[in-house]
């Protein structure tokens, strides 16, 4: 087709001269499903313009043939002789749907179809690099280089994330909306996950043009810390800051819980350091919840009160042992 005449190929994609390449192909693509024959049967004219638009994306798409293009005019071709002219044979009854068209032309062309394999957005705290990734793609995935020669080689198609998630979120669960591939997603995260817990979204991977294979997205969850709260196995772990006279005397005190507030009660003479133990107030896990345990944690004031200090003098006085008794025998050397 290139030979019949000179045809303006930004016009014909609708671009400025100036355009880059993922312009034109973002051009290209919506022209080509709407020009489609799929789209349009029997239609000679959107057939027509359908194999005019792919004419002129394989030489806007291709920077030697573009160079050449934006060079010569209408005489591209000519300059470049031995590289064979643009145009394109379309069997179109090879293909099983219409994205399997567009990725296996891209691959032709050079492109990589089916758009940027990573991230944008969606995820609070979310991935790192700028698309979700190191790197701004996905990891482990991998396109050829290019055509169908590249396209039927075997290829890991699977890809990786790193997705930070809140100890409450992890705890409770919850729903994130990602964007893979110009497609949101919802994604559920089960109540308990644990740091290193792993996701898998079926069919979410990297897309291989010209087949339409798709891999796995697979989603490594990275467990924030919490400021109270710390996960020990299937036991959820926190220090109770306790007064002298609570430990000594003993008593109900108004404790936190994931599941709102909670009395618990201190036996009398308890010493610092023990833990009061909940049972099923811990962690989700796949035979049910795990324990909470609170350590109890004497907490000693800035300063005393001159009431305190008068009561503190009279216990001096009242003491019945000696708190280094036995550490004054086993420190002799």
């Amino acid at each position: 087709m290139a030979g019949t005449g000179y045809r303006d190929y930004f016009k014909v994609l609708g671009v400025e001269r100036g355009a880059d390449a993922d312009t034109i192909k973002r051009a290209f693509r919506k022209l080509a499903r709407q020009y489609h024959p799929d789209v349009n049967p029997g239609n000679a004219s959107a057939e027509a313009k359908f194999k005019e638009v792919s004419e002129a994306y394989e030489v806007l798409s291709d920077p030697e043939k573009r160079q050449r293009y934006e060079q010569f005019g209408q005489y591209w071709n000519q300059a470049g002789a031995g590289s064979g002219g643009a145009g394109v044979d379309v069997d179109f009854g090879r293909y099983g749907n219409f994205d399997d068209f567009i990725n296996d032309l891209l691959g032709r062309f050079g492109g990589q179809g089916g758009g940027p394999s990573g991230f944008s957005g969606g995820f609070p705290g979310g991935f790192a690099g700028a698309s979700g990734f190191p790197g701004g793609g996905f990891a482990g995935g991998g396109y050829g280089g290019g055509g169908r020669a590249a396209s039927r080689q075997p290829a890991n198609l699977d890809a990786e994330a790193t997705v930070k998630v809140s100890f409450s979120e992890a705890f409770r669960g919850g729903e994130r909306t990602l964007s893979v591939n110009d497609e949101r997603v919802q994604v559920r995260i089960p109540a308990g996950v644990k740091n290193g817990s792993r996701l898998r979204l079926k069919g979410k991977g990297n897309l291989q043009p010209g087949t339409g294979r798709r891999g796995d997205l697979y989603l490594n969850l990275e467990v924030q810390s919490h400021g109270v709260w710390r996960l020990d196995a299937d036991q959820l772990r926190a220090d109770l800051p306790v007064s002298i006279d609570e430990l000594v005397l003993g008593g109900t005190v108004t404790v936190m819980t994931p599941d709102g507030e909670a009395d618990v009660t201190i036996p009398a003479g308890t010493p610092p350091g023990r833990s009061l133990r909940l049972k099923g107030k811990g962690w989700p896990g796949r035979n049910g919840r795990g324990d909470l345990l609170l350590t109890l944690s004497l907490q000693w004031p800035d300063g005393w009160s001159e009431r305190e200090q008068e009561l503190l003098r009279q216990l001096q006085q009242a003491r019945s042992t000696d708190p280094r008794r036995n550490w004054l025998k086993s420190a002799r050397l």
